[in-house]
């Protein structure tokens, strides 16, 4: 991903959070997912009376990224209200990404500073930088964006390939 295409992604998560139903929580949380095509798919958190019944945004792009036909994740953005960028999906979104990322994924946590400052321009910041002729963009700027692989996320998961016969 370049970082152009990376800042659309973020821009698209802090959207998707804007859309939150948070009611209960006040937590609102968006996501944007890079599909294996280049599309990108927003989602947010939804909660319910019943706690159990929410889902969080990470699950609702994805949800909403393969009941439209698309596959693969490529990518993950998460977002939320926090100043700092410490929201990393929780345990389920964890598995459930797993289920259609590869280990090598980058998942990106923003801060929400990010979009009080960066959120109005057209291009990326200039602290997102190609990595050097890899896939994906990479943030110098610890303090508004954190990136870690899936892997390192979910380290020795369990995925489809496991069941496999």
């Amino acid at each position: 991903m370049d970082p152009n295409t990376l800042h659309k992604a973020i821009t698209l998560a802090f959207t998707s959070r804007d859309r939150a139903y948070a009611p209960y929580s006040k937590f609102r949380v968006g996501a944007s997912i890079l599909m294996e095509d280049g599309t990108l798919v927003g989602g947010c958190n939804v909660e319910n009376a019943s706690y159990g019944a929410g889902i969080c945004a990470e699950r609702t792009a994805i949800t909403k990224a393969i009941s439209e036909g698309h596959s693969r994740v490529q990518a993950v953005i998460v977002t939320s209200d926090l100043p700092t960028p410490t929201i990393s999906p929780c345990g389920i979104c964890r598995q459930v990404i797993r289920e259609f990322a590869p280990l090598s994924a980058p998942v990106y946590m923003v801060a929400a500073g990010y979009h009080e400052k960066y959120g109005q321009q057209d291009t990326a910041p200039a602290f997102l930088v190609a990595n050097d002729g890899e896939a994906f963009a990479v943030a110098q700027d610890k303090d508004m964006v954190c990136t870690m692989t899936l892997d390192e996320l979910l380290p020795m998961s369990f995925g489809p390939e496991h069941l496999v016969r």
